[in-house]
Formats: C-alpha cells, sequence, structure tokens
C-alpha cells in the first residue's frame, strides 16, 4: 500500500487518522533531496561492492535499481533502503569460483529469494523481536564507528580499499587498521581538502539560514561543493587536483554495448547441487541481514514507524528474484544508506525510489558528470552518519543502563569493528542471551502472595514456568523450613516446561519427609522419570 506511510512534522504529535490518507507525492519536498543524497552515497558503495564480489560492475547498479524500485514499493518500512550488501561480498565472490560463474550464480539468487518467500509465508521474521535491545544499539554503534574508521582513508585520498567494505580484514590481506595508517602515509592535499570542507559543510548547513531550503539537504550540499573544489583546483592548481582512482568510476556504457554489460541466469545451473547449497546460505544470510537492518531502521525512524517483519521478507525476496533474473547482485536491507536516508530527512520510501531512478540514469546517461565526483567528497557525508550512528550520548545512554545492558553493546561494537557486522552481530547475540539467563536464574520465580505474618504462605507463579526456572524454584522449596505451611498456585500459569514441572511434583516427598505442608493449586499432574531402572533377576 503506497499509500499509508506514517507522516508527520518532526516532533508532531501523530495522527494515525492523518497519517492513514498520506499520499506517496505528499512529502515529496523532503523525500526527493534525500533520495538524491541516498543515491550519491550508493553509488560507489554498489560499484566498489561489485568489484570486491568478483562481479560485472553493472550488478552492484542493477541490484540497488532493483532494491529501490521493486523492494523500496513493496517493503512496510517507510525508511529502510535495500541493495548490494558488503556482507554478502565473501559467500559471492566464493560462490562464483565454486559454481563456475557469475552467470551460473545468478540461479542461486533467484532461489534465495523464493526461499525468503517461504519464510515470509511461515511469519519467520518474528525472529527480529528475539535481538535484545543492546545488540540493535551496538550494532548501530559498531557500524557508525567501522564506517569512520573505513572512510578515513578515501578522506585522506587513499583507495587501497573498495568502497563499501565494512570488514576488518580486508580483501588485499591489510586490515582496516593499517590501511588507515597507509593512508597517513601517502595524503592527497585536495581530497583532505575536500573531505574538511564536505564535513563543515554538514555541521554548519542546518544551522545556517539556508537549512530552510529542503531542496538542498546538507549532504547533498557537501558533496556539491566537493566536486566545485576540484573543478577548481584542475583550473588553479592543477598539481592539487583529485584524479583516477580518488574519483568515482561507472562503467563506460554507449547505446551500442548497453546489453553486452548485463549478465543473464545460465538455467542449466539449476541441476547443480551447489547452485542450491549457495541459494540456502544467501537466503538465510540475506534474509539476517534484513531482518536487523530493518529492526535497527526502525529505531531510527524520527516517527518510531514498526514495519512489519513479514512484509519486508516478502519483499526482500522478490527483490532478489528480480534482481536474479536482470543480473544483479543479491540484496539485503542495508544500514549506512538507511542511515544516510534518515539523516537526509525522508519522510516516505518515495526517497528510496528516488535514488533508485537515479541510479539508473546515472549508468544510462549522467557517466560523464558524476565521474568527477571525489570519493573524498562522499566520504565526507559518510564520516558523519557514522559519527552519529555512534554519538557519544548513545555510549552514555548504555552505561546508564546498567552493567547488563552495557556488556553485550559494547561487546558487539567490538567485535564489529575488529570482524565484520554479521560475526560482530553474532557474538553480540550470544553475549546479550547469555546476561538475559542470567538475569532470568536470579530473579524469583515464586512470587509471595500471602501478607506477612499468614500461617499459609502462599507463592503464584508467573505464566511461562521454563526449564530456566528450575534452578530459582528449587532453591527456594529447599529454603522452605520445616513445618511450615506453603502452597503454589498455577492457576496463571499457560505453559509448563517438563523439568520445572518436575521440581514441583517431587518436593512432595521431601515435604513430607520435612514434616511441610505442601500444597500445589492449578499445576497439573505428570508422569515422573526414575533416575534409574531396578533390575529384577
Amino acid at each position: 500500500m503506497m499509500g499509508t506511510q506514517t507522516i508527520a512534522p518532526p516532533g508532531a504529535a501523530l495522527d494515525v487518522r492523518s497519517v492513514a490518507r498520506t499520499r506517496l507525492f505528499d512529502t515529496w519536498r523532503d523525500d526527493v533531496p534525500a533520495g538524491i543524497v541516498v543515491f550519491l552515497v550508493a553509488l560507489p558503495l554498489c560499484l566498489g561492492i561489485a568489484v570486491a564480489s568478483g562481479a560485472p560492475l553493472i550488478s552492484g547498479v542493477v541490484a540497488g535499481v532493483v532494491g529501490g524500485l521493486v523492494v523500496g514499493a513493496l517493503s512496510g518500512s517507510s525508511l529502510m533502503v535495500s541493495g548490494p550488501a558488503a556482507g554478502l561480498t565473501p559467500v559471492v565472490l566464493l560462490g562464483i569460483q565454486q559454481v563456475g560463474g557469475f552467470e551460473r550464480l545468478l540461479p542461486a539468487v533467484i532461489l534465495a529469494g523464493i526461499l525468503q518467500l517461504l519464510l515470509s509465508g511461515l511469519r519467520a521474521g518474528v525472529v527480529a523481536y528475539y535481538v535484545p535491545s543492546s545488540v540493535i544499539k551496538g550494532m548501530l554503534a559498531g557500524i557508525g564507528l567501522t564506517l569512520i574508521l573505513k572512510q578515513l582513508p578515501h578522506a585522506l585520498g587513499y583507495d587501497g580499499d573498495y568502497e563499501g567494505d565494512m570488514s576488518f580484514v580486508e580483501s588485499s590481506g591489510s586490515t582496516t587498521i593499517g590501511s588507515l595508517a597507509e593512508a597517513f602515509q601517502q595524503i592527497q592535499p585536495g581530497a583532505v581538502m575536500a573531505a574538511l570542507l564536505g564535513v563543515a559543510v554538514m555541521f554548519w548547513w542546518p544551522r545556517s539560514p539556508f537549512a530552510k531550503i529542503k531542496l538542498l539537504p546538507a549532504p547533498m550540499v557537501a558533496v556539491a561543493v566537493g566536486v566545485g573544489l576540484n573543478e577548481l583546483l584542475r583550473v588553479v592548481l592543477p598539481d592539487l587536483a583529485i584524479r583516477g582512482t580518488h574519483l568515482v568510476s561507472l562503467p563506460a556504457i554507449s547505446d551500442g554495448n548497453l546489453a553486452s554489460q548485463f549478465a543473464f541466469p545460465d538455467w542449466s545451473a539449476f541441476s547443480s547441487p551447489n547452485v542450491w547449497q549457495l541459494a540456502l546460505i544467501i537466503g538465510l544470510v540475506a534474509s539476517l541481514e534484513s531482518l536487523l537492518s530493518l529492526e535497527a531502521t526502525n529505531k531510527l525512524d524520527p516517527l518510531r514507524r514498526d514495519a512489519p517483519v513479514n512484509r519486508e521478507l516478502f519483499a526482500q525476496g522478490i527483490g532478489n528474484v528480480v534482481a536474479g533474473f536482470l543480473g544483479g547482485l543479491p540484496i539485503t536491507g542495508v544500514m549506512i544508506r538507511s542511515s544516510a536516508n534518515v539523516d537526509a530527512g525522508a519522510r516516505s520510501r518515495l526517497s528510496v525510489m528516488v535514488h533508485a531512478v537515479l541510479l539508473l540514469a546515472a549508468v544510462l546517461a549522467l557517466g560523464f558528470v558524476l565521474n568527477r565526483t571525489p570519493l573524498a567528497a562522499i566520504a565526507s557525508v559518510l564520516l558523519v552518519t557514522g559519527f552519529r550512528l555512534a554519538a557519544p550520548a548513545l555510549w552514555g545512554t548504555a552505561w546508564r543502563l546498567g552493567y547488563s545492558h552495557f556488556i553485550p553493546f559494547a561487546v558487539t561494537i567490538a567485535a564489529i569493528v575488529f570482524t565484520d557486522v554479521l560475526r560482530g552481530i553474532g557474538v553480540g547475540l550470544v553475549v546479550g542471551i547469555a546476561f538475559i539467563i542470567m538475569e532470568h536464574l536470579r530473579s524469583p520465580v515464586l512470587s509471595r502472595i500471602s501478607p506477612p505474618g499468614a500461617v499459609l504462605t502462599r507463592y503464584a507463579l508467573p505464566e511461562q514456568v521454563t526449564f530456566l526456572s528450575k534452578a530459582s524454584i528449587a532453591r527456594a522449596l529447599n529454603a522452605t523450613a520445616p513445618g511450615s505451611r506453603i502452597e503454589i498456585d498455577g492457576r496463571r500459569t499457560t505453559r509448563f516446561d517438563y523439568d520445572a514441572l518436575e521440581v514441583l511434583l517431587l518436593f512432595r516427598e521431601t515435604a513430607k519427609a520435612r514434616d511441610i505442608d505442601y500444597r500445589l493449586v492449578g499445576i497439573p499432574e505428570a508422569e515422573l522419570t526414575p533416575a534409574h531402572m531396578r533390575i529384577i533377576s
């Protein structure tokens, strides 16, 4: 439903009835400039990820266009941008080698999309709700910090690593820290000037009188200033001008060779078991990355819109099927472009579609103009985006929420910076879940409901009594003094795990031995498994 976006002025109360009447183009003054900004950020990322994946350059642009037009139209998210993702780069690179070429990879992309459609039908998107908030916030801050470390070399004029790489160990064998050290030894003054001017514009523009001009958001002005500076340097100080690999590099396409740039599926690859195995990996990884990006984008949304997760899986599935048919890389929801979209003031999915139309136009007609854009100018926008994602205030909030929140938050950040986004989230999840389990084990399961001094001490059980409750129940029962009178009320409980139920029922024998009046109310009977079987000969 493209006409039901949640739109309201920043800080205004949300009127659900007015939201339902909002149409796609009602906020074009905000969305068109934001779409231009996302396009400027997305273009080098799409090309860089294609290069790193060992795929044709055009495949990255195809994925960006499909992610914007197809996934953007079908998704329930107003702000999340989809396209080729750095997280899938090693999977695609290895996959091309395993299946025997990019054309034979494309059927795997189609199958991955069909898998996502099946997951959507099975309502599997609910897994996103089980990711702890500390891990999601750590993911945002980790991506922000990594973005700063990865963009600093581009801002200094060193482009040894491809745009969009988020892995600590780079394809060249170097590391994020190694590339940064190398960059400081090969500083390009023109690039530094463009980056510094861009960062200055990004911070100054929102406070300037020009901020009222919605059609000129700060990121777009920052990139334009970088381009203008470099054109001036070409004339005035040619030795300082940014050239070659330090500029955006679109593939040269003319009317005569347009079709030859595209790859199409090799249908014979469906008979290869490797293709089906690769499809399973791409489908699962892309689904997880999209769901996590959706959850994080929801948190960045100023209007706090909660996009439906299963609809997102459906949109991503259709997008990957279309991308596979058209010769594109696998698609996922991507955080860097989504964050840039939010920062640029986007209000609806129109910005995502605008960025896709511009990607298409760039390849077909705007190559000469865009190839004069310094990567340092784009780096200035991404540096500020990274700073906002990893803002010090976020760390302060996490610290004040206590160690059980801060430690998973900090571990997720460190793991993302020193591995990559997906591995970092995995490590953060393990730590976050460990803290949840420890907190659960420490929390009392039996809640006393009788008044102090009552002859009969009554306890109530919660709605869910799981195996994690076993230790807490056993501790409380074993601490009961001989001669006591206690009652355990389970009438509110909707689910009993056998492990916890066994503890409650077995205590009857202990209670008799200790002269405890032990009563169970609303607790089902169960067959108790003996610890060992007696052998009769």
